[in-house]
Order: C-alpha cells, then sequence, then structure tokens
C-alpha cells in the first residue's frame, strides 16, 4: 500500500500505517501518533485507563482534530 498524501503530490512512498479516521495509507511524513487513552469495561464500571495507546491519523485528521478543539 502507498501513501495517499504522497500519491496526491505525485510520488510513490510505502505507507507505514492506515489513517483509523480516514482509512488512508499514510508514510512517516504524513503520519502523526497521537496518544488516546485504553477505553476498557471493567466490574467497578471505570471505562478509561490510566495507559495510553497509539492512535494512528494522517496529517489531514490531525489538522481537523486540531481545528474541532479549537487549538
Amino acid at each position: 500500500m502507498h501513501c495517499y498524501d504522497c500519491h496526491q503530490e505525485g510520488k510513490e512512498t510505502t505507507a507505514l500505517a492506515v489513517c483509523r479516521d480516514c482509512g488512508a495509507g499514510v508514510c512517516s511524513r504524513h503520519l502523526r501518533p497521537d496518544p488516546e487513552p485504553v477505553r476498557r469495561s471493567t466490574s467497578s464500571g471505570q471505562v478509561w485507563s490510566g495507559q495510553e495507546s497509539r492512535r494512528m491519523i494522517c496529517e489531514m485528521c490531525h489538522r481537523t482534530y486540531l481545528n474541532e478543539r479549537g487549538a
């Protein structure tokens, strides 16, 4: 699989991940790893864990996410 954003630029770059939000293949240049709390059910009713996992998103989805947060 190739990076979708590189393809739009006329380049052919191997994708390292798939964007969680839009599903596009993403290379290291366009990848924005973002920490995300681990979501897990427990018997005590706690849903969010204190640990963080990784969320792989493309540059465009990352910008959209930041704009929605007002950052």
